[in-house]
């Protein structure tokens, strides 16, 4: 397990297909269980962090034909730019998390499979959203180069994942699933570079965020992240503290660092 906590090696990823399957089972619902199911009730506090380190790096005049969401539940992320965007497709394992339709446009649901393996031919999509969902996975590094091989050339995949171990997942984490993990940005960029994509952007985010909601939360009216200032302010800091930045921290000292990354991966 040290390595796996020195992140030298992501946990998960070199599961047996039937390791997958377990994983998969704990998984599927979890995230919804946690309170995401009730769509009258859901809010989705992520658009200003997703256009400041995202959308804003992308050409405003570039329309997509065909999108594809993984783990996108009922596609808010695609809000700012549905005027842009012709099919939405979206991967999603839950029952529970899905709309029927996303502005005016009617979303096409896919269950993924167990493997990892999306049903798309190469080159399929324009734009690839994965907005923290891989940690939920095992086999980060296959499906990965899934969305990769699905992505067309000059195509656009924008990923938020944690990359802190997010605690000891063998232990019970209050509002966290059992299994999810943060991914070292190493690995990250080792899949990067063995799938030959282009790093785009590169931002951090979330350093001291959960602290900073908790203190001064009750200032405002809806959770910090989803204010502009807030969101601009952050990227600052988890610039300056990402040399600080440790899988999995010990120390106090060591939690001053973004706890997640923001890349804009191009294919070429």
């Amino acid at each position: 397990m040290e390595d796996y906590f020195k992140g030298l090696k992501l946990f998960g990823d070199d599961f047996s297909l039937n390791q997958i399957e377990e994983w998969y089972k704990l998984e599927t619902e979890a995230y919804a269980d946690l309170g995401s199911k009730n769509k009258t009730e859901y809010k989705y506090y992520y658009h200003e962090l997703n256009k400041i380190h995202g959308f804003s790096t992308i050409s405003s005049s570039q329309k997509f034909e065909n999108v594809l969401g993984f783990g996108s539940a009922y596609g808010n992320e695609f809000e700012p730019i549905l005027n842009r965007i012709t099919n939405i497709t979206i991967i999603e394992p839950s029952d529970n998390l899905k709309a029927e339709k996303i502005g005016n446009i009617i979303p096409n649901y896919v269950k993924p499979v167990v493997s990892g393996q999306l049903p798309f031919a190469d080159n399929s999509f324009d734009l690839i959203t994965c907005f923290g969902t891989l940690h939920h996975i095992p086999n980060v590094s296959f499906v990965t180069s899934e969305l990769i091989r699905v992505l067309k050339p000059n195509g656009l995949l924008l990923i938020r994942e944690p990359i802190i171990s997010m605690g000891d997942w063998r232990q019970n984490r209050k509002g966290l699933t059992k299994n999810e993990r943060g991914i070292p940005t190493a690995i990250f960029e080792k899949i990067f570079l063995d799938n030959k994509i282009e790093i785009v952007s590169k931002s951090y985010c979330f350093t001291m965020t959960s602290f900073l909601q908790v203190y001064f939360g009750k200032l405002f009216s809806k959770p910090i992240i989803s204010y502009k200032i807030y969101v601009l302010f952050d990227k600052i800091i988890s610039a300056i503290f990402k040399s600080n930045t440790r899988y999995h921290a010990t120390k106090k000292l060591q939690r001053i660092s973004p706890q997640n990354i923001f890349y804009v991966l191009r294919k070429h």
